[in-house]
């Protein structure tokens, strides 16, 4: 049976699974228990299984996570909402120097089984500290897993790998996903971390995506079409572990790639995963693969602005073009 939910719905229903299987979990964050979270993202959920399984926390990131890196290695499985992607900043050290090193520092006797939930992006207008996608990060952290769903049936499946990992992962959702819908399996099984999905086949260009840009990269195949041009889309669905195989597997039938992120296109993960397929599969390669990423500036709360910086659908069909030749490279 399948039935169509919101991406929000499903990210509430994930954590109220989550919180009904296994009595170890439960939530922290700011704002998630009677209020029901920013974005309702925890309605329901603190009546339902009590304020002591769905923790409101005080406005101190590194405390809240430091709290739930505790928690997780006492035998606990806390999911901990950072409010605005932003804020994690103000709790690295918790993530990325105790979570992420803690089963290799203790010989595999100390674990951070731990979901951080996360949002971010633009199209909300919130301006430079409130709209960021920092995703690219954290591939840099040895010990975490880096998870960054689509679709609400994505949502679902993703997460309760991720709450079963006995290592902890960043799940981060895009905000202007929220209200989109689409269609769940019930019952749903999970979605193995690193195993990426073709969302469109196409012959002549591959475009790698993830989050709120797969739905931007379709948006462009479909404007390419008219032009003549056929774009295979992939959505990575998680970047660490990610599913470098699968691109390969792509490019070498439409042998152009380009990488589509909203991340700042200097030192986003695109480059990681370009490097790959150039090391791994030059020879399939007729033309050198190009990145659609923002631009390198802080996000402006004006819409018009931010619309000129972030990259969307008209940079990822322009950077098509600049693979296949038809239009001359711009930076």
């Amino acid at each position: 049976m399948t039935r169509e939910v919101t991406f929000v719905e499903a990210v509430r229903e994930a954590q109220a699974e989550a919180l009904a299987d296994d009595d170890r979990v439960f939530i922290m964050g700011q704002e998630i228990g009677e209020y029901g979270g920013v974005f309702r993202a925890t309605q329901g959920l603190a009546e339902r299984f009590g304020a002591h399984r769905v923790r409101d926390m005080p406005i101190a990131e590194q405390s809240m996570l430091g709290a739930g890196v505790g928690a997780a290695v006492m035998g606990m499985r806390p999911i901990v909402e950072v409010m605005f992607m932003d804020f994690i900043a103000c709790g690295m050290d918790a993530i990325v120097n105790h979570a992420a090193k803690m089963r290799y520092m203790s010989g595999d006797q100390l674990r951070a089984p731990m979901v951080i939930r996360t949002q971010g992006g633009s199209g909300t207008h919130h301006g430079s500290q409130h709209s960021q996608t920092l995703e690219s990060w954290f591939l840099h952290v040895p010990g975490l897993a880096v998870v960054m769903p689509s679709v609400p049936q994505d949502v679902k499946g993703l997460f309760k790998s991720s709450v079963a990992l006995d290592h902890p992962v960043l799940f981060i959702e895009h905000r202007a996903l929220y209200r989109t819908r689409g269609m769940v399996a019930d019952p749903l099984a999970p979605i193995p971390l690193g195993q990426g999905v073709v969302r469109r086949w196409g012959e002549d260009v591959t475009v790698a995506a993830i989050g709120k840009s797969v739905h931007q990269a379709l948006v462009a195949a479909r404007q390419l079409e008219e032009e003549g041009i056929s774009v295979e889309v992939i959505d990575l669905r998680s970047l660490v572990p990610m599913d470098v195989d699968l691109v390969l597997e792509s490019v070498s039938r439409t042998h152009q790639l380009v990488v589509a992120h909203e991340a700042v296109e200097r030192g986003g993960w695109a480059g990681e995963l370009i490097s790959r397929v150039v090391a791994e599969g030059f020879d399939e390669l007729d033309a050198p693969p190009l990145r659609a990423g923002s631009r390198a500036t802080p996000i402006p709360f004006a819409r018009e602005l931010e619309t000129v910086m972030i990259c969307d659908e008209r940079l990822i069909a322009r950077r098509v073009r600049e693979c296949l030749g038809l239009v001359e490279y711009s930076v």
